[in-house]
């Protein structure tokens, strides 16, 4: 070092000075652009094709593929694609290739129409009831989906499985996602992967446990609190179906999504985690001014904080999109995307 110094002119080291300051300013401002950078790409989206007969292999079942074009023209950014693997299983948990060249060509064309996919493991039902059954399907879903798309589709978001929640303790919870981890990373080591917080009432967020070395991880959490206002009116419950009209829009409506949402933001911001809202909605039922004022506030301040969202869904219930007309249904659409006409 000495010998170096001594042959090169003052200039270089003000150069070398000059380059290290500006390597060290652009690591002191990633690190401070918090966690939520990871999800930025993510933007917004739309949950699609739960409920759907393209995996059935009909084409127009209410889904169009060419809804991807109206989703990317609204100003999405990624679809959230809901797949309920498990229905395609065999006796032996093996999944039907059918389907899967489905599922292959769903994902095409969303990356061509220049979406993001997140394919979502959508089984929570069975998750909820029967831990050790979806212990068993979860990861013989994914020692089959992982390795089919490695080195493939480089911008597919795998989310390991919706909603966990019901009968399943946080414990089995961290238990099932980490072996689900472990099987995906064989296959996918860089790959962005959702993981879910428990989906409890009190989102119990500061009990998922995550391998610390992993930084390819986005935690998400879905909202539809208070349920009685979000579930008015669902004719699938025996309780929600008799409940309504309700309003929501008061200050303290307001602030209890706030406190809902800072104690998410307090957690992402400790473990430098990326958060993203996965789901959330408000059924049809509900007064349409309150509807689309609940719709914006929760879009608006789950941007204020950096994360991603995906609003519940493009149609069936919930709708945003109008599947007989083709047509998107305006106040939700310019609710949870402002600029949208």
């Amino acid at each position: 070092m000495t010998v170096i110094r001594a042959r090169w002119p003052g200039a270089f080291n003000l150069v070398l000075l000059a380059f290290l300051s500006i390597v060290l300013a652009s690591r002191v401002g990633a690190a401070e652009r918090g966690p939520s950078q990871g999800v930025a790409a993510l933007g917004r989206g739309i949950n699609i094709l739960g409920y759907d007969g393209i995996w059935e292999g009909y084409q127009n079942a209410p889904f169009r593929l060419d809804n991807l074009t109206a989703i990317r023209k609204a100003g999405f950014s990624h679809v959230r694609i809901n797949f309920f693997g498990f229905k395609y299983m065999d006796s032996r948990n093996v999944l039907d290739e059918a389907v899967l060249r489905r599922l292959d060509f769903v994902i095409e064309q969303a990356l061509a129409r220049n979406l993001i996919p997140i394919l979502d493991e959508h089984d929570t039902e069975l998750c909820q009831r029967d831990v050790p059954t979806c212990a068993e399907k979860l990861k013989a879903f994914w020692r089959q989906v992982a390795p089919r798309y490695a080195g493939k589709y480089p911008a597919l978001v795998f989310e390991i499985l919706n909603e966990p929640g019901g009968n399943m303790t946080s414990a089995e919870w961290n238990s099932l996602l980490g072996e689900s981890l472990v099987i995906i990373r064989a296959a996918n080591p860089e790959r962005k992967v959702v993981v879910a917080v428990l989906n409890t009432e009190e989102a119990p967020i500061d009990e998922l446990a995550l391998p610390a070395d992993d930084r390819d991880l986005i935690v998400t959490f879905h909202y539809y609190a208070p349920l009685r206002f979000t579930h008015q009116g669902a004719p699938w419950s025996p309780i929600f179906s008799k409940i309504g009209p309700l309003n929501w829009g008061t200050a303290e409506d307001e602030a209890k999504v706030t406190a809902d949402f800072e104690k998410v933001r307090l957690w992402s911001e400790r473990e430098r985690r990326p958060i993203y809202l996965g789901e959330f909605g408000v059924y049809e039922r509900a007064p349409s001014d309150s509807r689309t004022r609940y719709l914006s506030f929760v879009a608006r301040s789950a941007e204020s904080h950096g994360w991603a969202w995906a609003y519940w869904q493009f149609d069936h219930d919930f709708a945003a999109f109008d599947g007989a007309r083709q047509a998107w249904k305006q106040d939700t659409l310019r609710a949870i995307i402002p600029s949208a006409h």
